[in-house]
């Protein structure tokens, strides 16, 4: 019993004083970062067309059929919209670039809330997930990692108590546990929700899946719906990978095989099915079972790069070792007359 208590007391500190996949969850950041910048720049050319108060949805419609809120909705004014537009293009970017800290973050999530509420038609289902875990990522050290340095973070945290700072890295490591019980939640419905489809039971609904002309790729996709077996494998294959993902990643030696194979089966759908924005929101969270492979990548990539500077260094060094020796035959000193040496 005590070694039990002593086990669990163990834990305890380790998640009060240790932050845990802070890697992960940085490109986590970062990614959903670019798939926001990605969505306000795909959108850019025919933005008054698809959110402006005079576009496809007026504003009146809109604000009469909008059940949440939208920052979109505050105003009909044209120079209203094209502020609101611009500041969620560069609310994406500084979260990319990991810069503005928290308050930038949350100032992304309710931008691109608020756009992507103004026009619900254009989205993919990566949203509905964006929704939820950006907050989960307020709670975290998301920035620690993949931005840029400006300083200011560290200024300010020099003025915040030594006890709220302590409380962070709990509240980092109940932000990771939550994005990662979110994403195993999202696969398991998925999952148990394709299992009551008579298609899925049948093995025959990947065959329909790639034939719907939305989501068609033309000269890909007949690669694999005229296929019966890669219909079958892939049906069966993906009901089995979706229910029992958050069992791969419960196991740490499997853990990373788990999210390395939920990265290919989301890199297939945005190349397939051309839903590229859910793939990408979906490969984000992920990463966060991916802290420790992206750790030890991080660290072959800088040894690379420190080898060959390194080399050039020494080089250099023994250079100038050279350059100062005296003169004379072989690079050394030659002898003084014993005159000149008295």
């Amino acid at each position: 019993m005590k070694k039990f208590l002593k086990d669990i007391t163990d834990r305890l500190d380790f998640w009060s004083l240790r932050p845990v996949a802070v890697t992960g969850v940085s490109g986590t950041r970062l990614l959903l970062g670019f798939v926001g910048l990605m969505y306000y720049v795909s959108q850019y050319q025919e933005r008054n067309y698809l959110f402006g108060p005079d576009g496809v949805l007026p504003h009146e419609d809109f604000k009469a059929q909008l059940t949440g809120f939208s920052l979109y909705a505050l105003s009909a004014s044209p120079w209203y919209f094209q502020l609101v537009y611009h500041l969620g293009i560069a609310a994406a970017l500084a979260v990319m670039l990991g810069v503005g800290g928290r308050p930038g973050l949350a100032l992304h999530w309710a931008l691109l809330w608020s756009v992507y509420q103004r026009q619900p038609g254009l989205l993919d289902g990566g949203d509905n997930l964006a929704y939820v875990v950006i907050p989960f990522l307020l709670l975290t050290h998301c920035y620690d990692r993949f931005s840029l340095p400006t300083g200011l973070a560290s200024r300010l945290i020099r003025r915040v108590p030594e006890p709220l700072r302590a409380m962070s890295v709990p509240f980092h490591n109940l932000g990771v546990l939550m994005v990662a019980a979110q994403i195993c939640l999202v696969y398991v419905v998925s999952g148990l929700y394709k299992v009551m489809g008579e298609e899925w039971q049948d093995g025959t609904a990947l065959f329909y899946i790639m034939r719907v002309a939305e989501f068609e790729l033309p000269g890909w996709s007949s690669l694999v719906y005229e296929n019966d077996v890669l219909v079958v494998l892939g049906t069966y294959g993906t009901v089995a990978f979706l229910v029992y993902f958050p069992m791969g990643v419960l196991v740490p030696a499997l853990r990373p095989w788990a999210a390395a194979a939920s990265i290919c089966f989301h890199l297939s759908i945005a190349f397939f099915m051309g839903l590229t924005g859910f793939a990408l929101t979906m490969i984000a969270c992920d990463l966060v079972f991916l802290s420790g492979a992206l750790d030890r990548a991080l660290l072959w990539v800088r040894g690379r790069l420190a080898g060959p500077r390194k080399a050039q260094a020494d080089t250099a060094s023994a250079d100038l070792s050279k350059a100062e020796r005296p003169s004379g035959e072989h690079g050394t000193r030659k002898p003084a007359p014993e005159a000149e040496l008295v």
